[in-house]
């Protein structure tokens, strides 16, 4: 089993090197060329050309984070890629992590976690979910991400625009502020998402087969319905919520 790289202050790397303005320009210049190209083909140029040591890629290794970490795995394999763990996520959870990382090959997995003494000042007793889940996200997920990123140009996600409400118009590269942010499977169908887990022999989530679309942490995940086509529909269920946050990093 890969050792995994769990990241402390002392291990963050400095700065990202763009303005707004440069990043904004570098956006539309990256789209000229590339934003035709999806997949293992719009990857590779970014790893090993537009931002070569300067990239990284988050995943939550949920039901279908397995198809974009076996492309990245068959571009660079050591790529940096940042595993949030809040503390409130699934067993299972970690445990297809480890499977998926040895199964692909994946060399360079950054565990981010929360600072644990703004959990001790601001949700000592681990039930801040309950009350302001907005608040538990960002220090759970949005402030860690947020010093996981220092360092880097641009980030991998495996959003989709199939996955609605924001995610419609997801375009293939994008502004995330002074960053960049790469979304390889943005125009992936369900159907081209279950290829990938069919001709690679992927496992799933041990959760999918429980009615588990899309996973996040154990105490705002639900099952859906059987055959609904919303996929993050068990995310935040009844709540006027969609997104944690992290997707919205300046």
């Amino acid at each position: 089993m890969v050792a995994m790289n769990v990241l402390r202050e002392e291990d963050i790397l400095t700065g990202g090197s763009m303005s707004l303005e440069e990043a904004t320009d570098r956006v539309a210049s990256l789209m000229s060329r590339y934003g035709n190209l999806q997949g293992a083909a719009l990857i590779e140029p970014m790893v090993h050309e537009e931002f070569n040591g300067k990239i990284t890629m988050t995943s939550s290794f949920g039901t279908e984070a397995a198809a974009l970490l076996a492309l990245v795995a068959e571009v660079d394999a050591n790529l940096p890629i940042i595993f949030l763990d809040t503390r409130k996520l699934f067993g299972e959870t970690h445990t297809y992590r480890e499977q998926l990382v040895d199964q692909l090959g994946l060399t360079n997995i950054k565990i981010m976690r929360p600072d644990e003494n703004k959990l001790k000042a601001d949700d000592p007793d681990g039930m801040l979910f309950a009350s302001d889940v907005a608040k538990c996200c960002y220090l759970r997920k949005v402030e860690p991400l947020q010093r996981a990123l220092t360092g880097y140009d641009a980030w991998l996600t495996g959003r989709k625009r199939f996955h609605g409400g924001e995610r419609d118009a997801l375009p293939a590269i994008e502004t995330a502020g002074t960053r960049i942010k790469i979304n390889p499977l943005a125009g992936y169908k369900p159907e081209d998402i279950d290829d990938i887990f069919e001709h690679r022999a992927l496992p799933r989530h041990p959760l999918q087969a429980e009615g588990f679309l899309s996973i996040g942490c154990m105490p705002c995940t639900d099952r859906v319905d059987p055959g609904t086509t919303d996929v993050r529909a068990g995310r935040w269920a009844g709540q006027d919520k969609t997104e944690c946050g992290i997707h919205y990093i300046i």
